[in-house]
């Protein structure tokens, strides 16, 4: 198969191809750059960290809600029949740790 471009086109294709093998060279010499890689690494261990994060607030706001839930009216006032035994059986913890402390000590 012969070739039918003119010499003129023919160069014309070489530059072309010239500057579209530099942009490719640039690109890649940006991507191996240590501080683009460096960068790269940072904004993934972000992601990472907010991801978790995310998940840890998740997981503590529906505990806390699950915990609360028995103790709160749908209307948010505290359900004082819950809350005074549990506040008592606290303070009653409370009061048995100090006493058992004071008495180990001589």
């Amino acid at each position: 198969m012969s070739d039918s471009r003119t010499p003129a086109q023919i160069e014309a294709d070489i530059v072309r191809r010239r500057g579209q093998l530099a942009e490719t060279l640039d690109e890649i010499g940006v991507r191996v750059h240590p501080k683009t890689i460096v960068g790269d690494a940072k904004a993934r261990v972000v992601s990472t960290v907010d991801q978790t994060a995310g998940r840890a607030f998740v997981a503590v706001n529906r505990t806390l809600s699950g915990v609360r839930a028995p103790f709160v009216k749908d209307d948010g006032a505290p359900r004082l029949e819950r809350l005074v035994p549990v506040a008592l059986v606290a303070v009653g913890l409370v009061g048995l740790l100090v006493v058992s402390t004071r008495r180990r000590k001589p």
